[in-house]
């Protein structure tokens, strides 16, 4: 269903322009993306979704990215958040998902943020959290904060010893208030609002992280791999297609130019240059995508999805960097694609998941790690 995207496409490039002023989604273009089934990829077979792989998710967000980053950005979004819904205990996915499974989940986990205490049967989780994409449009809304671990709490709310956990609750849409907090230079349609509660969550609607890491019984692969596998990748495949779509903007308006001669030797390396970049990224992509559809998962595994796809990203940037320096005055407007494209991508750059220093360290610590237990045996 993620291939069928030709209304979706249409749609995202009707409303680009609306999408920047309100700094959101369109109502219309976040149904298309329920439509075209990025809500119900990762939720499981039994409600309904597709129990979906990556490679699928990847194709699909980075050919929506081409047009337009900010709407492949939710997409891939309500993707991924379904993914996580689908950690709650067994009585919170019926909550969930029990009319059907097109149901789009928006999320802010990472930091953890505002206040968790149990009380009786579930929690009160109070204050704001950060960056929603996607949460106007959304129908539950997941969000971290510290807790006292496993709700073991003291009259004052704190855990004996001090002991605390990252702990997700979900929350419908209608209980939070959504503040109008998004107004960047770029990724303008994500609407990574700030949300704001004062709730409470009965506990069937609540995991931790450590959550993640168990292995749910007969499983979809979708839901069997490791979180830290698979969360850069999610981000990367929006700024993969965004390069994609800067390079075709870019060389459309290159071609159509009548250059000197001692111009077109450097047209045709920056030409050159970006493009092997760009491939480069791609194929890195598409292998993490792959391994996390079929590769047997290690620690050293892991590392590397996390290295390829930051590498990847800094590729893609690094080629967009270059030809927007040389594509002149035109790309001064804002109204220009090849500067839209730009400016989705040096934002997306700044999330912290796609950060090299941490993936590179955990790299090093992952092979130091494997090579000790060589050495050992």
């Amino acid at each position: 269903m993620l291939s069928d995207l030709g209304k979706t496409l249409d749609v995202a490039r009707e409303d680009r322009a609306l999408l920047d002023e309100a700094c959101r989604l369109t109502d219309r273009l976040a149904d298309s993306l329920v439509t075209n089934g990025f809500a119900r990829h990762f939720v499981p077979t039994r409600w309904g979704g597709g129990a979906g792989t990556f490679t699928a998710l990847l194709d699909a967000v980075s050919l929506l990215a081409e047009t337009c980053a900010s709407t492949a950005w939710c997409a891939a979004r309500y993707a991924a958040h379904g993914r996580l819904a689908a950690y709650l205990p067994e009585d919170g996915q019926q909550e969930v998902w029990g009319d059907g499974p097109d149901v789009c989940v928006a999320a802010s986990v990472v930091p953890p943020q505002g206040s968790a205490v149990p009380v009786d049967g579930g929690w009160r989780l109070t204050g704001r959290w950060r960056m929603a994409s996607g949460v106007d449009q959304a129908d539950w809304v997941l969000l971290a904060s510290w807790a006292p671990a496993d709700g073991d709490a003291s009259a004052d709310g704190d855990a004996p010893g001090g002991a605390t956990e990252h702990r997700i609750f979900a929350v419908r849409r209608s209980e939070v208030k959504v503040l109008p907090t998004w107004r960047p230079v770029g990724m303008r349609g994500t609407g990574s609002n700030t949300v704001e509660a004062d709730v409470l969550v009965p506990g069937h609607l609540s995991f931790s992280l450590r959550d993640l890491a168990r292995v749910q019984p007969h499983a979809a692969r979708c839901h069997t791999v490791p979180f830290p596998l698979v969360a850069a990748l999610i981000f990367a495949a929006p700024v993969l297609g965004a390069a994609e779509g800067a390079l075709r903007s870019w060389w459309d308006e290159q071609a159509a130019r009548t250059l000197p001669d001692n111009a077109v030797a450097a047209q045709q390396q920056v030409l050159a240059r970006a493009s092997a970049h760009i491939q480069c990224a791609r194929l890195l992509l598409e292998r993490a995508a792959q391994r996390a559809d079929h590769a047997v998962v290690t620690p050293v595994l892991v590392a590397e999805n996390q290295r390829d796809v930051v590498v990847a990203v800094e590729l893609c940037g690094a080629a967009v960097d270059e030809i927007f320096r040389t594509a002149g005055s035109r790309a001064l407007d804002e109204d220009d694609a090849l500067q839209r494209h730009w400016r989705d991508i040096t934002t997306a750059r700044a999330h912290g998941t796609l950060k090299f220093a941490p993936a590179a360290a955990h790299y090093a610590d992952a092979l130091r790690t494997a090579r000790a237990a060589e050495g050992a045996r």
